[in-house]
């Protein structure tokens, strides 16, 4: 599954960037080098439980064991000590990162309730990409009967780019819904640089 789109990106995508960002070598187009998906679950301070089933569950959608996060520091009004696990993340690459956009983008962003694409306002100046998934019952890989808390997630795309842009039209390329707003800020964005 996660090949296809890893075999359209080089055979497709890439082309097509070439010809509409104006670039002559395929190492600058822009390209995904990873994914990290990470859960944050403050309640585990009180109920480590709920830290295991986390980890299981974000093992079931990204087919990765999760690795255990822990505090850096201590704050005694959240009652938390510096080295207590309170969360869990993955980093996904290659055929495993293929694998999980094209499941988010065909399964599990169109689930997402009133959903009417994401904010392309979320980028950082290095131009990867930031956003927060409220539950993850979205993936079809999770039960709902099996539910107990309902978790949500923060991903976040790191691409290798010249500008910001370049990784708008990147992601757009892999049909990540943005809001309609997406393609006029692009072009704004384009002409103001005058490519």
């Amino acid at each position: 599954m996660g090949v296809n789109l890893k075999e359209e990106y080089a055979k497709n995508i890439v082309p097509k960037l070439m010809k509409q960002l104006k670039y002559t070598n395929t190492y600058e187009v822009p390209e995904l080098k990873k994914i990290t998906i990470n859960m944050g679950i403050g309640e585990a301070v009180q109920e480590p439980k709920i830290l295991d089933e986390a980890c299981e569950q974000l093992a079931t959608i990204t087919g990765q064991r999760p690795l255990i996060t822990k505090a850096h520091k201590s704050i005694s009004s959240f009652k938390l000590v510096q080295g207590k696990a309170i969360g869990c993340k993955v980093t996904l690459r290659k055929e495993r990162m293929y694998e999980f956009l094209e499941r988010l983008v065909t399964f599990a962003l169109p689930r997402v309730r009133d959903f009417r694409g994401l904010n392309p306002d979320s980028f950082d100046k290095k131009g990867n990409y930031s956003f927060g998934i409220v539950e993850q019952n979205i993936f079809p890989e999770i039960s709902y009967d099996k539910v107990k808390l309902v978790l949500g997630m923060d991903v976040t795309f790191t691409i290798r780019c010249k500008h910001k842009e370049d990784s708008l039209e990147l992601l757009t390329a892999f049909n990540i819904p943005f809001k309609k707003s997406y393609g006029k800020k692009v072009s704004g964005n384009k002409t103001k640089k005058g490519t």
